[in-house]
Order: C-alpha cells, then sequence, then structure tokens
C-alpha cells in the first residue's frame, strides 16, 4: 500500500496513520508501570496483567483508569472479581512486569505478595496500591478502556517507579 506524508505524519494510502510510526512516536512518552490484580472468584487463584496506560481521572468521586487489550486472557478473570488491586510498579520490578505481561503459565510463580484490606494480591515491593471496583469499560479501537472506583489505597514501599520509555524499561531519578 503506498505511504504519504501530511505534515510529517506518515499516512497510508487508505488515510490511516501507519501503526509502526505511531507507535514510535507515542514511545517517546514515558510511562509508568502497572500491575492489575485479583483472585479470580471461579479458582480462588490470583490472576493478573501489567498495564503502562494507567492514570488518575477524578478525586471526587476517586476514580483512576487503564486501558486492556481486547485479545487479553486475564483481564476477563480480574474483571469478575468484586474488586481489582492496581500496583504501582518499582524499577526493580521489571521481572515481575515481564512475568505478568506474558501470555498464559502461573503468572505468580515465585512471586511475593499479601492480600489487600479485600483480599486481592498486593505485590511485595511494589511503590504503591489501590483497591477499586469496576466503574465503567469503554470499547475503544483494540482495547477497553476500564474507569474504576478507589476504595482504599496505601504507599507501600519506597524507591523510584518502573518508567516505560522508546520501547524499554528506564530510571527515574528524582
Amino acid at each position: 500500500m503506498p505511504h504519504h506524508t501530511v505534515n510529517g505524519a506518515e499516512m497510508q494510502g487508505n488515510g490511516q496513520l501507519d501503526g509502526r510510526r505511531f507507535r514510535s512516536v507515542l514511545s517517546r512518552f514515558a510511562t509508568g508501570v502497572v500491575a492489575i490484580t485479583a483472585l479470580d472468584p471461579d479458582t480462588g487463584e490470583p490472576a493478573g496483567l501489567a498495564a503502562n496506560s494507567f492514570t488518575s481521572v477524578s478525586l471526587d468521586p476517586p476514580l483512576v483508569a487503564f486501558c486492556v487489550a481486547h485479545t487479553s486472557t486475564s483481564w476477563p478473570r480480574l474483571r469478575a472479581a468484586k474488586t481489582v488491586s492496581v500496583n504501582v510498579l518499582a524499577e526493580h520490578q521489571q521481572p515481575v512486569c515481564a512475568q505478568l505481561a506474558a501470555k498464559g503459565g502461573d503468572k505468580f510463580a515465585g512471586l511475593s505478595w499479601t492480600r489487600s484490606p479485600g483480599g486481592n494480591p498486593l505485590l511485595e515491593g511494589a511503590l504503591a496500591w489501590l483497591e477499586c471496583s469496576i466503574e465503567a469499560e469503554h470499547p475503544a479501537g483494540d482495547h477497553v478502556i476500564v474507569v474504576a472506583r478507589v476504595h482504599q489505597l496505601d504507599a507501600h514501599a519506597d524507591g523510584s517507579p518502573l518508567v516505560f520509555y522508546r520501547g524499554g524499561y528506564g530510571r527515574f531519578t528524582p
């Protein structure tokens, strides 16, 4: 398919942005990384996924949002739970992120965690946690935007955040 440039943006012949170019340019925006965790209500086993699309939405009521790919096999297990926990990952938790981002297998094998007040997994070493209920889901392209109401939260450990930038992990030094 032919490409052309419009105001510096590479376009495909159908007028759509080239996906690789879109990803490349947006990778220049640094994001933190979180792990969304819960206990699967059907099995009682921990379930989780990693996300770098997390943001605060509202102070009153206290709302946050994160995005999940439609292809996620973990999200159906998490969304069935009464509440989910958002774990803000620390820079040393890159292996935890990779494990939770992997397809299939026991994502919690070898991970240390405790229970939140609502019973969800809180990952040892995470900087902070928020316990939330799902408020709304909004389909958006190949993802779903999940809006969640925060019921409880706390700082968990000291340290620097895990930062995702230009397709890799980096450090933030305050």
